[in-house]
């Protein structure tokens, strides 16, 4: 029984650690001596053409599409909602480097939607 608690708190403190890491892009402020862009984010999957498994962030910089690394998709609110990842392409301000075809995030700034005119 002690095995199990123990291994159910490893389980825990491992997803817990993760989480973490994954937003570590989202929470730190940018970095003054490099330049900020201003990308469309959106779920790979659903929004942007990437093939995967799942919904995944991704960001389309120059016409090409790259999945991110440093946040999620669920990072930035409800995917699934009306505005949502997988629902809508947002933009974003972001800060990284594309290492192996992917984007590393060190600064994700999802950008409010335009307010709509009547």
């Amino acid at each position: 029984m002690k095995t199990l608690v123990l291994s159910a708190l490893l389980v825990f403190s491992a997803t817990l650690a993760s989480q973490a890491q994954d937003k570590a892009a989202t929470t730190t402020a940018p970095d003054k001596s490099k330049e900020i862009i201003v990308v469309d984010a959106a779920c790979g999957q659903c929004r942007l053409g990437l093939e995967g498994k799942s919904c995944d962030l991704a960001i389309r910089i120059d016409g090409k599409s790259y999945f991110v690394d440093g946040t999620t998709v669920d990072s930035h609110g409800d995917a699934h909602a009306k505005d949502g990842l997988c629902n809508a392409i947002r933009k974003a301000k972001v800060q990284g480097e594309l290492v192996d075809n992917r984007f590393k995030a060190t600064y994700f700034e999802l950008l409010p939607e335009p307010a709509k005119t009547k």
